[in-house]
């Protein structure tokens, strides 16, 4: 890997904090389209006019004009100014986060990334994961990954299947977002024909879009559906782990994107823990999420210890076989890295295969 300049890192810092204060400030002017008026029979009408995906545009009945009314206009029209400049120096942002060496996400996937973050599906709990997640961590550690697997088309979304925090009864529609990006996404038949799909992908292109759950029970196989969401989620063993420990970050695109993704650390160990349970045919697989975690350690070791030690005693809390697991996967893997998997061992003696007492 390579250190990103002092200069971009003290960049994206700033980029993410724009970002998550624009998302808590929305107001009448970030709303996308303006007000318009009818005259009919010789009264005056507001209209709301906006655009579609695909080009359509609709108008949207307000009412009768009338001073309050002519007041909101007046208010979206000075707020939408206030609005523009943000998101004006948002894109100069990501431009010089761009040129400063940060890491960027592809148009598709930033596509369908925004999509999310507008809609609500990260506000109400989903984490990205996997290698675009991989990406966004290294922006916020202040380093540039080296590897073959940072570029990828596919696009993880994991969601607890039910909120442990108390909130409205609040929903994002992830098909009905999907459709509306009018990408030409149609659901992926599952092996079993009675089960629900738990992935979206546009045919004849590598683009894809898979839903995630954590598994709660052994051998839970079928799809969880999450009702806030509208979609089902395959369950997937620990990614309650990932999903106890998230936090804002920052996508760097055309204007930048919030989202949530996993601790650092935990990304790092999950990623080990399950890379031991891939299957033969998955070896490509295996190999990215062995390259991804020993990136991740590597500067941890250096720059965050103390969070290795609080994900490794959160791994010792849990009442299954998941810390003896990840100690064996390192005994057997830490030899193709053994400077990174020395320095690990100096940080958490405790993941040696046989731990001193």
């Amino acid at each position: 890997m390579e250190r990103l300049p002092l200069e971009t890192q003290t960049l994206y810092a700033e980029f993410l904090a724009r970002i998550f204060a624009e998302s808590g400030n929305r107001s009448i002017g970030t709303v996308p389209g303006c007000f318009t008026t009818k005259t009919i029979k010789g009264e005056s009408y507001y209209y709301f006019q906006y655009s579609q995906p695909g080009g359509y545009t609709c108008q949207a009945y307000i009412g009768k004009r009338t001073p309050a009314l002519d007041e909101i206009v007046l208010q979206f029209a000075r707020e939408r100014i206030d609005a523009e400049s943000e998101t004006a120096q948002i894109q100069r942002l990501c431009a010089q986060l761009r040129v400063g060496g940060a890491a960027h996400a592809d148009p598709a996937p930033a596509r369908i990334l925004k999509a999310f973050s507008d809609s609500g599906v990260f506000a109400l709990g989903a984490v990205l994961v996997g290698t675009h997640a991989f990406t966004v961590l290294g922006n916020g550690l202040g380093v540039r990954w080296s590897g073959a697997f940072l570029r990828t088309q596919d696009v993880d979304i994991a969601g607890e299947a039910r909120m442990h925090i108390a909130l409205p009864k609040l929903e994002a529609n992830i098909p009905k977002i999907l459709d509306s990006l009018q990408m030409g996404f149609l659901p992926v038949p599952p092996l079993n024909s009675t089960d629900p799909s738990t992935s979206f992908k546009v045919r004849g292109t590598a683009l894809r879009v898979d839903f995630l759950t954590p598994q709660r029970r052994p051998r839970e196989e079928k799809p969880v559906f999450i009702s806030r969401f509208k979609v089902a989620a395959q369950p997937v063993p620990y990614l309650d782990y990932l999903l106890e420990q998230y936090l804002p970050a920052g996508v760097v695109n055309g204007g930048g994107i919030l989202v949530n993704v996993p601790n650092p650390a935990r990304y790092a160990l999950h990623k080990i823990l399950i890379s031991r349970s891939r299957a033969v045919i998955d070896h490509t697989k295996m190999e990215k999420d062995l390259q991804q975690a020993f990136q991740v350690i590597d500067i941890l070791v250096e720059d965050r210890p103390g969070d290795l030690l609080l994900a490794w005693d959160a791994i010792e809390a849990r009442k299954d076989s998941s810390a003896g697991k990840i100690r064996s996967a390192l005994s057997a893997v830490g030899k193709r890295f053994p400077d990174t998997y020395a320095k690990l061992l100096n940080v958490v003696p405790a993941l040696r295969t046989h731990p001193k007492r």
